[in-house]
């Protein structure tokens, strides 16, 4: 029988305690709420109005920027014709070299180093690859852009050219070993669109690299694209491959010897 009572005496005061902790919170939650309206109410609205607005800002340029097409882009925005005509001419665009050719259960392979070089100066990496080949044949594929003479406001043809993947004469062009992501802004062209804003930029490269599914997509805007532009070569040791842009605006290798 004590322990009884010892059982429900203990309940009681559970029971107490959690009344007691109850109405001391919801005290302190109505002397805060008396608190905000004696003292700072005017502050507190006054910064819940402030984060109210900065978050609309924020979602309006989302909606602004999520209900442009790539259309309006090329339409209306003078920032990017600006950035067009301000391409100038490349006659180099990146080289290859052999570092070594081995064979392997019977097979020969190639391992290439592939070099993109700086539109301004064709001294400086802005992209480098190694890639091993079967073969000693090998496709360098890449995506020519070109824009007409009313897009560029010049009078002068300007391209873009975006190295794509390569591969060898034994692999589909498919299974090829890409160089530049798809998609993203290629190293080459890092600042071509320093002005337009980091929205409209991933809208006009998620543009370009579908040229090569759809290349008439941009068709209204002079946009022509040259896709399949792929080269190849038979690579030996002991020469470098530079690649070069001739006058058609196409690409083409010329070898030199390795110094």
């Amino acid at each position: 029988m004590d322990e009884e009572f010892s059982h429900l005496a203990n309940f009681i005061r559970l029971v107490k305690l959690f009344f007691v902790i109850r109405i001391d919170t919801r005290l302190k939650y109505y002397k805060m709420i008396d608190y905000i309206k004696n003292h700072n109410g005017k502050v507190f609205i006054r910064a819940v109005v402030i984060l109210f607005l900065i978050l609309m800002t924020g979602l309006g340029g989302l909606l602004f920027y999520g209900s442009k097409s790539i259309h309006d882009l090329f339409e209306n925005n003078k920032k990017l014709k600006l950035a067009i005509a301000n391409l100038t001419h490349e006659d180099q665009i990146g080289y290859a070299k052999v570092v070594r050719q081995e064979e392997l259960d019977g097979r020969l392979y190639t391992t290439l180093k592939f070099v993109e070089t700086a539109r301004d100066n064709q001294l400086k990496k802005v992209l480098e690859r190694e890639y091993t080949i079967e073969g000693d044949v090998v496709f360098f594929d890449a995506l020519i852009v070109m824009f007409n003479n009313e897009d560029v406001m010049t009078g002068e043809k300007r391209a873009l050219y975006l190295w794509r993947r390569i591969y060898g004469e034994n692999m589909a062009p498919s299974d090829g070993y890409p160089i530049e992501m798809e998609s993203q802004a290629p190293k080459r062209y890092a600042d071509f669109l320093a002005q337009l804003s980091l929205p409209e930029q991933e809208m006009f490269w998620e543009s370009v690299w579908k040229l090569v599914d759809d290349p008439d997509v941009l068709k209204k805007h002079g946009v022509k694209a040259v896709y399949g532009n792929a080269v190849y070569k038979k690579l030996r040791p002991g020469l470098i491959y530079v690649f070069k842009i001739g006058s058609s605006g196409r690409v083409y290798p010329e070898t030199v010897p390795d110094i």
